[in-house]
């Protein structure tokens, strides 16, 4: 049950290199709505000798913000095209996991949304499964509401291979705040995990500040995630505008250090 500790990067040697250097695993790739899937592709050769040069895997590839229905409900055959392209770059790189998220349309009903959702997510998972790669849903409201325990019962509850990306930020701002719960409830099927952190006051919020400097009780997260079995990545997730330059690169090591504290290394626990 071995987590693995990675931050998000970009797809370049250079990242992965400094990725190496911080002593973490792994990187993740959010290559978000915008980007030109075709310059990733052609990275793939360089990428996969930067990965065995320095020891460092492809623990996750998403996309954030980009409309897979249109107005009248309808699949956009375009994005479905880079959401292939991009899985089909996942398993070449060696990612377990493609996370992604389906927008609400606003002139379609509540339960009219869901079955496009629905219909989206099954033929994602479908092909992903023929390429080795899992897929999760975002639980972030970038253009997506596939978020909360509402939209999980009845989307995942019918797709039992859809796992979830989770971040417990999002929960705090945009949710319940009862992350501990959704964890406690829907752990086995957290196939993704970000550590970023959050500070809300009275409802207001603050800033994200580097995971373990925040609000977030990480401590029975973490905890959590080892009661679940989680033995993904847990990916750093630098979002502040605050923590910037050399105070950001600070914080980061922090959030190394505060979390390396926090993972079980077989050998180290087979001596106890």
């Amino acid at each position: 049950m071995a987590m693995k500790l990675g931050i998000i990067a970009e797809p370049t040697v250079e990242d992965v290199r400094k990725t190496a250097e911080k002593g973490l695993s792994c990187v993740e790739y959010c290559y978000n709505v915008g980007r030109d899937v075709s310059l990733l592709e052609k990275s793939v050769p360089e990428l996969l000798d930067a990965y065995r040069e320095y020891g460092v895997s492809l623990g996750a590839l998403g996309r954030w913000g980009a409309f897979k229905i249109d107005d009248e409900g309808k699949l956009i055959e375009s994005e479905w095209e880079n959401t292939c392209r991009l899985i089909d770059v996942a398993a070449a790189l060696g990612a377990p996991v493609f996370n992604t998220g389906v927008n609400y349309v606003d002139k379609l009903p509540y339960l009219v949304n869901i079955e496009c959702a629905k219909a989206f997510l099954e033929k994602t998972v479908a092909y992903a499964a023929t390429k080795g790669v899992k897929v999760a849903t975002v639980n972030c409201d970038w253009d997506n509401f596939v978020r909360t325990p509402k939209e999980w019962e009845l989307i995942h509850g019918a797709i039992p291979q859809l796992g979830i990306k989770y971040d417990p930020s999002h929960c705090v701002n945009c949710g319940s705040g009862k992350y501990l719960e959704e964890i406690e409830h829907w752990g086995d099927r957290i196939y993704h995990f970000h550590l970023k952190g959050t500070i809300n006051i009275a409802g207001r919020h603050i800033d994200d500040p580097p995971a373990g400097l925040d609000c977030i009780k990480w401590q029975p997260v973490m905890g959590l995630l080892y009661a679940k079995g989680y033995d993904g990545m847990l990916s750093i997730e630098p979002h502040s505008g605050v923590w910037k330059g050399s105070l950001g690169e600070w914080g980061v090591r922090y959030t190394i250090r505060y979390f390396k504290e926090m993972l079980y290394q077989e050998a180290e626990g087979s001596q106890a």
